[in-house]
């Protein structure tokens, strides 16, 4: 009988995942296949009646669209104001997560969990916010569709034709506490949007033709019935599991294939393979290895893993386990992962053993609740198979060095010597027990064959020195051979036994190393601080583990791949296009993969939770090795726990940085703030001074009158300087609020370059801007001050007697490019994007004046506009500053016959 009695560790750790899950909330989503088939009306009904019976209900994010049902059921429950958002100039609602947490009721309803917030939110998604309302203790309704979901999204895809951007990731829906399915059918469905229940009249047609076709709505409801009926398997499957049932439930079709150590278990799989498709059942495949198969052959282990390999391949979950009993070790395995059927291969007849049970048979003696299905082999094959199933029988199970057998002829010497002066003391059968001690030591130590040996030196020493005639392998009495055969039996199964029982040890040591090997690997990985102390750490373990040289390959920010990271026992050569390939696609490549299987190197993809972060390459000794599906599992978390470290460190220096930046942008802003606002009063006193020395009586000489104007001159630059710290300030603060209105270009251009002329007075300017161009939606007066900027910029760094140029034409993606040039020594090379930061200059050292804000003030105010500015060198010399605006719905303007404005038609 097996032990039945649940692990201690187990136990405990299922005891804290309680004591966690009950301190946060809980978690209830109304699922469905689209939107329209009642999931916000569902969730509202339940709060409706949690509200009745006492429990503090508040509304923080509910999505009516207008549906007058739904809107009845909003009234009476209290609701959390949202907060306004500034985004593109305008002003969004958004969920107020603080003051829910603030609130803290017993239960919020949170509608749409797929929602993506407004950049400038705490979280980027709102399933980011319930997760933190969850961990503050606030129970949670919300919703969501089929098509959210992010394994979904594109099966979805090229059903619908649309691909869905929003998603939740699947572990977020897997451990909801509760997922009501609210199902409606298509046709049902249909009438309601007809009847303008789901979508306004005009929005309701066009939604028919394209996404809500009928066909459409059948396929996501069966997706979304399906995902139900999975997470109710899990969790089915999870509470056997905790309350240790035996028995399998039959409830839904699964099946088990079992392959051996021989030849054609290949057709097993494919069988499998073909069963499974057919239902459209998962299935799984599984190798037991027992204490007589731990000796095969190198061509026999290279056919298991070529076969589990196949399997995984076909879409099965493949597993490689280790038992004393192969059918005890598959029927725990059925019942653990609840799998009903078992596909065995059909064992041919024996003959000469009319009492042999077939693998089937045991199977289905031990386990009346499993069906047994056997699948037939090829006739012609069974003497092979038989052949390679003995074959590493007896004389290989046998085999072992020499010191081994010479130590085991020296434990039946000590035992026949400490047997000596006991021998007038003790009956014959104590005195044999002595021998049967010697035999388990010498299985204990050296294994099955010096055991065998010893338990036949034994026999012959205990007939020789014990048994009259003593000192001669001669017998008195008959019934000493029933001794001789009982205590060679006892000591042949005693052996054999303790072989085994030595072998699962072995096996549940190499685990226990595995598992410490990794627990000692995430725990230096959480202390690294550098790439290089994790290539270190990889090398080490990857060395020991899997008896591999590694090396990890690092991607930018760009997505570019750099050299490996060197360690102290040298840099592995990889190849550059393979490790490109690898991060592409996000797949496997190398020796034993399907793809570039001729490269000596087993390349993996290092998959973070956010992005691919590179590439980890493997040179093994054993690349067979690899291929076994617990080294993959091994291989697949070493990856991973290398992955999550990369991105861990990525995320360390990018919170130190901004944490740095913030800090001195806070700073800076307030320097810039106070000195600016002290600036400004005298600046405009030294004005007005300058002014009133031309005022003077008597009127000042010319040498006076030129001092006093160049004084003015310079205060005003001066003056216009501190304009600019001020307003760099504002727009930092986001206390600019944008006048947007539609106007000509031509006119904003026209008063920029009024405002500029004492700073081109030594140039030319050259204005081209088409007779076409649509009126756009601006501030004028910050687009004004934009064009300024630039008109200065170009001035300043160009010589006298330049052309300046102001041109504008329609762009990409609908958008209308205004530009500034010149012909003047153009851009220092590299940086074209550095000079748009603040107080970047040109150059360094300069006698140029400006603290360079004023591209940066430049860029702050295009992107306030929902635009982007860029700069770069032209062909034939000089500098080119691009901005562009959207181009957006402008509206029609009618003109009479005299050319006078008649009205406008708006779009």
């Amino acid at each position: 009988m097996t032990d039945q009695r649940p692990d201690p560790d187990e136990l405990l750790s299922r005891i804290k995942e309680e004591e966690t899950r009950a301190a946060r909330g809980k978690l209830k989503i109304f699922f469905g296949a689209s939107a329209g088939v009642g999931k916000t009306y569902g969730m509202l009904c339940a709060a409706q009646q949690q509200a009745q019976q006492g429990t503090d209900v508040v509304i923080g994010v509910v999505e009516t669209h207008g549906r007058k049902e739904t809107e009845a059921l909003v009234a009476g429950l209290e609701s959390i104001l949202r907060k306004e958002v500034p985004h593109n100039g305008t002003v969004l609602e958004e969920f107020d997560i603080d003051a829910a947490l603030a609130r803290k009721p017993a239960l919020i309803l949170v509608d749409e969990l797929a929602h993506s917030n407004v950049a400038g939110s705490r979280h980027p998604k709102r399933w980011q916010d319930v997760e933190e309302l969850l961990c503050a203790g606030i129970d949670v309704y919300s919703t969501i569709n089929v098509q959210h979901l992010e394994t979904l999204s594109d099966v979805v895809g090229s059903i619908a034709g649309i691909r869905v951007w929003e998603t939740v990731p699947d572990h977020v829906f897997d451990a909801a506490d509760e997922v009501v399915l609210v199902d409606l059918p298509p046709d049902e469905l249909l009438q309601r949007l007809k009847e303008g229940k789901v979508y306004l009249p005009l929005q309701a047609e066009r939604a028919i033709r394209n996404f809500f076709r009928k066909g459409n709505l059948i396929a996501l409801r069966e997706l979304a019935l399906r995902r139900t009926a999975d997470r109710v398997d899990s969790q089915m499957i999870q509470y056997r599991r905790d309350n240790s049932v035996a028995p399998v439930w039959q409830t839904r079709e699964s099946l088990l294939a079992c392959i051996g150590p021989g030849d054609h278990n290949d057709r097993i799989i494919r069988s499998a393979a073909r069963i499974a498709t057919k239902l459209d059942v998962p299935w799984h495949v599984i190798y037991v290895e027992t204490p007589e198969l731990r000796h095969l052959s190198g061509n026999q282990r290279e056919r298991i893993l070529k076969n589990l390999k196949l399997a995984q391949d076909a879409g099965a979950d493949t597993a490689s386990l280790s038992g004393r009993g192969a059918v005890d070790t598959i029927i725990d395995y059925a019942r653990d992962h609840n799998l009903a059927k078992i596909i065995v291969g059909r064992d041919h007849a024996r003959i000469w053993q009319p009492w042999y049970r077939s693998f089937a048979e045991r199977i289905g003696k031990r386990a009346p609740d499993l069906d047994v299905i056997q699948v037939a082999r090829e006739e012609g094959h069974s003497d092979q198979r038989r052949e390679e199933s003995t074959d590493e029988s007896l004389l290989d199970r046998l085999k072992a060095p020499w010191q081994s057998f010479a130590m085991s002829a020296l434990f039946c010497a000590l035992a026949t010597l400490i047997a000596m002066p006991l021998h007038t003391l003790f009956d014959l059968a104590n005195i044999a027990m002595l021998f049967l001690l010697a035999v388990v030591l010498a299985a204990v130590r050296y294994g099955l064959g010096p055991a065998v040996a010893a338990s036949f030196l034994n026999v012959a020493a205990f007939d020789f020195f014990f048994v009259p005639p003593r000192f001669s392998f001669a017998v008195s009495d008959v019934q000493y051979l029933m001794v001789f055969s009982v205590m060679l039996a006892v000591g042949l199964v005693t052996a054999k036994l303790t072989a085994g029982l030595k072998f699962q040890a072995r096996v549940a040591s190499h685990r226990e190393q595995r598992v410490r090997a990794l627990y000692e690997m995430s725990r230096d990985l959480s202390g690294a601080l550098m790439p290089e102390q994790i290539a270190e750490i990889c090398e080490r373990f990857a060395a020991t583990g899997f008896g591999a040289r590694a090396a990890i390959v690092l991607a930018d920010d760009d997505n570019r791949l750099h050299d490996p990271i060197a360690v102290s026992g040298g840099v592995l050569t990889v190849d550059p296009g393979i490790c490109q390939w690898v991060f592409d696609h996000g797949a496997e490549a190398g020796c034993g993969t399907d793809t570039l299987a001729g490269s000596p190197l087993l390349y993996l993809p290092l998959k973070a939770p956010m992005r691919t972060r590179g590439v980890l390459a493997l040179a093994p000794r054993h690349p067979g090795r690899l291929m076994a599906p617990e080294q993959r599992r091994l291989l697949d978390t070493f990856a991973r726990l290398l992955a999550i470290a990369l991105e861990r460190l990525h995320y360390v220096t990018v919170a130190q940085t901004t944490t740095v930046q913030m800090e001195s942008e806070r700073l800076r802003n307030s320097l810039l703030s106070a000195i600016s606002h002290d600036l400004r009063t005298p600046l405009s006193a030294l004005v007005g001074l300058a002014d009133a020395m031309f005022l003077t009586q008597p009127a000042p000489t010319p040498e006076q009158a030129d001092i006093a104007a160049s004084m003015r001159e310079e205060v005003l630059r001066m003056h216009s300087q501190v304009n600019n710290l001020l307003d760099m300030a504002r727009l930092q603060a986001g206390a600019v609020r944008l006048n947007r209105q539609w106007q000509p270009l031509e006119e904003v251009v026209g008063s920029a370059l009024k405002a500029a002329a004492a700073v081109l007075v030594q140039h030319r300017v050259s204005v081209h801007l088409p007779d076409d161009l649509p009126l756009l939606e601006l501030d004028a007066v910050l687009i004004e001050r934009m064009l300024v900027n630039l008109l200065d910029n170009a001035a300043k760094y160009t010589s006298p007697g330049c052309v300046i140029e102001i041109g504008a034409a329609p762009g990409e993606s609908g958008n209308i490019d205004i530009w500034v040039a010149d012909n003047g020594p153009g851009l220092p090379t590299g940086k074209e994007e550095q000079i748009f930061k603040k107080f970047e200059r040109g150059k360094k050292e300069s006698a140029i004046p400006g603290v360079g804000l004023g591209l940066a003030i430049c860029r702050a105010i295009i992107e306030a506009h929902g635009g982007n500015i860029h700069a770069e060198n032209r062909r034939d010399g000089g500098a080119r500053l691009v901005f562009s605006l959207p181009r957006g719905h402008p509206p029609i303007v009618e003109v009479d016959e005299d050319g006078a404005i008649a009205g406008e038609i708006q779009r």
